[in-house]
């Protein structure tokens, strides 16, 4: 070994020595609902800046992150949009028992292009309007604001003369893109997606009442095959704290409907 590569090692050897202790943080992989992906960067940015750990965020369907879950994918947190999906995955001992936590409550929207012209305010009725060729929602087989959305069109009584517009976006995100696109005349999205750019500059968004369908009850649990507890722990924790909560209101979440 030459002096000149023993003197770098030493150096290397300090350096580390002397980094704080977060310099030593290794890195959360959380698997996401896609109507997270406008919140979840300042929520990850936060997380780290408090807390020092740092999380990687893969966003998707709630129901295709729960297959591969099951399929031994190696994340560490999920966050579903759809408590049921954790709550199997505890039953079937894939994550930590008592880890599930119900971080917040989905609302669903009915969206409008701006320059179609559409009066959003006539609510769901309007996707009867025979302007409107193609209606964008999430899949209902994996994606849980698809099957708020039918269950909402089921409500209004318009599901019945509107079922053959309909298309389905593999995501709630995936289906917010038709319709920002013009491939889709409307769409019924996550209100997270429509309060944030670009939706809310180029559209115009109706809520639809939260009874029109069941609770988007929204739940979060830590893998049980995870290598990183302590701090899938203290990301759980995180998720509980005001700051947290105050973080997903503003981006268009509602508390979760039990009060957890």
């Amino acid at each position: 070994m030459s002096p000149a590569f023993r003197l770098r090692a030493l150096l290397v050897l300090a350096a580390v020595a002397a980094a704080p202790p977060f310099a030593w943080a290794q890195t959360l992989n959380v698997a996401a609902a896609s109507d997270l992906q406008f919140v979840m960067p300042a929520l990850a940015a936060r997380f780290e800046k408090d807390t020092g750990g740092a999380a990687r965020v893969t966003f998707g369907s709630s129901g295709n992150f729960f297959t591969q879950i099951q399929n031994g994918a190696p994340f560490d947190v999920f966050m579903s949009a759809d408590v049921s999906y954790p709550r199997k995955l505890e039953a079937a001992g894939l994550v930590d028992p008592g880890s599930v936590y119900t971080y917040a409550t989905g609302r669903l929207v009915l969206w409008v292009r701006s320059d179609t012209g559409l009066d959003v305010s006539r609510g769901l009725a309007l996707l009867a309007d025979g302007a409107i060729k193609r209606i964008a929602i999430a899949n209902p087989a994996h994606a849980p604001y698809g099957r708020a959305a039918v269950a909402a069109m089921e409500h209004a009584g318009v599901y019945s003369a509107v079922r053959d517009k309909i298309v389905f976006g593999e995501n709630v995100s995936q289906a917010a893109q038709f319709a920002q696109s013009g491939n889709a005349g409307a769409a019924l999205v996550a209100r997270a997606l429509a309060v944030a750019a670009p939706m809310k500059d180029t559209g115009r968004a109706y809520d639809v009442p939260p009874e029109f369908h069941p609770p988007i009850d929204q739940a979060a649990a830590i893998i049980r095959a995870s290598k990183q507890q302590d701090l899938a722990a203290r990301f759980m924790n995180y998720l509980k704290q005001p700051a947290a909560r105050a973080l997903l209101a503003s981006y268009g979440f509602a508390p979760p409907s039990g009060g957890h």
